[in-house]
Parts: structure tokens; C-alpha cells; sequence
């Protein structure tokens, strides 16, 4: 496990997206930190801790755009 130290304003589905590339992972730093699951805003300095995925982002429910399928091109 490691450490994240917060910048003023981070909240838990951006640390989410800086350390592993997806927001619903802030699920698994709110376990790892249930001192301060109860914060929305994170001052500056607090350290968290920052467990390592066990489940693949592939497991997750990704949005269309994020995945190799989508298609943006026109349909006509």
C-alpha cells in the first residue's frame, strides 16, 4: 500500500482518477480510509492511504466513450 497526500479541494472520485484512471475506484481509497470517509473536500496535507487493485479495470462498468467500441463517426 501507498501513500496519496492531498492538495487543497482534491475530493475522492479525483484522487480516484489521478492514481488509478477511474473514478469509481474512490470506493476502494474510502475503505482504505475510514477515518475520513465522512469528508467531501479534502484540505491540503492529509495522508491517505492507497490500497492496490485487486479487480482489473476491465471488471468495472465503463462509460461507451471509454471503451474500444465507440464510435463517434457519423452514421449516415
Amino acid at each position: 500500500m501507498r501513500e496519496y497526500v492531498t492538495s487543497q479541494g482534491d475530493v475522492w472520485d479525483l484522487i480516484a482518477h489521478k492514481l488509478y484512471g477511474h473514478e469509481p475506484y474512490m470506493w476502494q481509497l474510502i475503505e482504505a480510509n475510514p477515518h475520513l470517509r465522512h469528508t467531501v473536500v479534502f484540505d491540503s496535507g492529509i495522508v491517505l492511504q492507497v490500497p492496490d487493485l485487486e479487480e482489473p479495470i476491465e471488471a468495472l462498468d465503463r462509460p461507451p466513450w471509454e471503451t474500444d467500441d465507440w464510435d463517434v463517426g457519423d452514421d449516415e
